[in-house]
């Protein structure tokens, strides 16, 4: 019988995931004893020039990856919600469904999140700004500056996120 190390009860690992088919932010944090560290993070950037199958092969095989090297315990991701742009969140989806393959292979749980409760999370208010998310994120995760790419800040963002609602769960 094959047994899986799992991490302590005051341990977990989790990754978030800005989905894109240009690009596609990943983050991965880690809570332990009431610390929270940032493990790393990564831009997943696809040229527009590539075949579509392509450029959902490299952010599958980057996805993957980036859950195997962090092995978390959760995926937060973001609720998509194109209103006017149906070939955009035609794309996107394509991108996230990639992305949800890698996570089911590896029997990651995926956790998703609307922008407002990630806004509500991370800042207390849900029309929160780009900046002010970035900010928390450099803050919570005591990072000696903001990430480059806004995408990698939203995936750090979703993986804060989940770690709140985790933590008020646990006090229900």
């Amino acid at each position: 019988m094959k047994t899986t190390a799992r991490a302590p009860e005051n341990q977990i690992t989790v990754a978030g995931l800005d989905p894109g088919l240009a690009n596609l932010g990943l983050g991965a944090v880690k809570e332990q004893s009431r610390q929270t560290i940032c493990l790393g993070y990564k831009l997943v950037r696809t040229s527009s020039k590539a075949k579509q199958e392509l450029r959902l092969q490299q952010i599958y095989s980057e996805t993957r990856e980036f859950l195997q090297t962090h092995q978390p315990q959760a995926l937060a991701i973001e609720g998509q919600y194109f209103h006017q742009q149906r070939e955009i969140a035609f794309k996107v989806g394509q991108s996230v469904g990639v992305c949800l393959l890698a996570a089911q292979e590896l029997a990651i749980p995926i956790f998703e999140y609307g922008p407002m409760q990630i806004k509500q999370a991370l800042v207390g208010s849900g029309r929160a700004s780009k900046a002010q998310i970035s900010y928390m994120v450099r803050a919570m995760l005591n990072l000696s500056q903001t990430p480059e790419s806004h995408h990698v800040a939203d995936a750090l963002a979703l993986a804060l996120t989940h770690l709140s609602f985790r933590r008020i769960q646990s006090l229900s």
